[in-house]
């Protein structure tokens, strides 16, 4: 089955019977990875100082975040289209250093429509980022350590939600938001000199070799993936988004800051026990993470009044959550290479845009009590898919595992 892979240049391919993984070049895409969500992300942390800075309300100012992820969502298939025969490894740079510009323009902006036109741009880089980063893990990876190499790339975005943001909260509150954003701005610079020193160079596609994005979805295994990522997704974030609200539903809300560290120690539990065995245990981890979310919604739905079972539901959520980008990217890939990871982008980034607005609407219609249920009503249908696609979307055995 062809993917539509550019490949890397012949002197960067992995040795045959290579048996370690080049730690270097994929913890840079991991730090890529880790810098697309935090320049997304921490506005939230910051979200109060800026508006007071910005002059304009925090719905106003909460929208940054919106932009960039619509940005993403929308740019990620035109976008591959667009720069399928520029080099990989330039690419991945000029988009880093988007996000620098973009930061550095955020640090010293007064003017809110100038900083929310740099973050759409922003938020165009990250389609690109996020398009390659799979791709050029797979590539830098013997066969049967692809799935470790994408675990470790993909690690920087439950990383950078469960660590980075809070850290930039904190910074923010010491140092105030412009010079947070400064400092993300120095670390993007870091970045691009550790790509450019490490990351192999690779070519493009070839100006015939391009096949229609579109097409991929007549993949066996490509839309169930994709149908997967859009309700887990939005589950997800439907619950994510409006935990704060959720919490002080329940008098949960002085615990707030322990509630999210527990979910972020578990996220990165399970970004561990992703890696170690996404190669050979897909299905069984993809199956597994599904059940654990599922579990903690029902212990939500009933016992949310109680701190301790609030606590456990965060562990099991954080379980299966953390690994999901992982397994996810992987089936995606498996099923449909490149234009398999285009059309994901789009449909992560435009169901998690979607999770604050349904999740709005479910506020305002019928309370925070109704989030655990959306993610039943949401989860359930994805075990099921899960299940059933055992021979294209989630097989026992994965193509490139040998």
């Amino acid at each position: 089955m062809s993917t539509s892979q550019p490949e890397l240049l012949d002197n960067t391919s992995p040795a045959p019977g290579q048996r370690k993984l080049p730690m270097s070049p994929l913890l840079a895409l991991a730090t890529a990875a880790f810098m697309g969500i935090l320049t997304e992300a921490l506005p939230a942390g910051v979200l109060p100082e800026m508006a007071r800075d910005m002059s304009v309300s925090e719905s106003a100012m909460g929208q940054a975040l919106t932009i960039y992820a619509i940005a993403t969502g929308l740019s990620a298939i035109p976008l591959a289209i667009t720069t399928a025969t520029w080099n990989r490894k330039w690419l991945l740079m000029l988009s880093v250093t988007t996000f620098a510009v973009a930061n550095t323009v955020t640090a010293i902006s007064s003017s809110y429509a100038l900083t929310m036109g740099f973050r759409l741009i922003a938020g165009v880089a990250a389609a690109a980022v996020w398009a390659e980063l799979v791709g050029y893990a797979r590539r830098l990876a013997p066969p049967h350590l692809q799935g470790r190499a994408i675990a470790i790339t993909m690690a920087g975005v439950p990383l950078a939600l469960s660590l980075g943001i809070p850290l930039g909260t904190f910074l923010g509150g010491l140092f105030g938001w412009r010079l947070t954003f400064g400092l993300v701005t120095v670390v993007s610079v870091v970045l691009l000199a550790w790509i450019w020193a490490t990351v192999p160079d690779a070519a493009g596609q070839k100006p015939g070799a391009r096949e229609p994005i579109l097409r991929a979805l007549r993949l066996p295994g490509v839309a169930a993936v994709l149908f997967v990522v859009a309700a887990y997704v939005l589950a997800h974030n439907i619950l994510y988004t409006y935990i704060a609200t959720f919490l002080d539903t329940y008098d949960h809300g002085d615990s707030r800051d322990i509630v999210l560290l527990v979910f972020g120690i578990a996220s990165v539990v399970s970004i561990w026990v992703t890696g170690a065995l996404v190669d050979r245990k897909l299905r069984m981890l993809t199956v597994a993470s599904s059940v654990l979310f599922i579990i903690a919604s029902i212990m939500l739905v009933i016992l949310a009044g109680n701190l301790w079972v609030v606590y456990a539901a965060m562990i099991l959520w954080g379980l299966g959550w953390g690994g999901v980008t992982t397994l996810l990217q992987t089936a995606v890939t498996d099923a449909g290479g490149d234009r398999g990871q285009a059309l994901l982008v789009t449909t992560w980034n435009s169901f998690m845009a979607g999770g604050g607005a349904v999740g709005g609407i479910l506020l305002d219609v019928h309370g925070p009590k109704s989030f655990p249920w959306s993610v039943l009503a949401l989860m359930l249908p994805v075990l099921l898919v899960v299940v059933l696609g055992r021979r294209h979307a989630f097989p026992a055995k994965r193509p490139s595992s040998g």
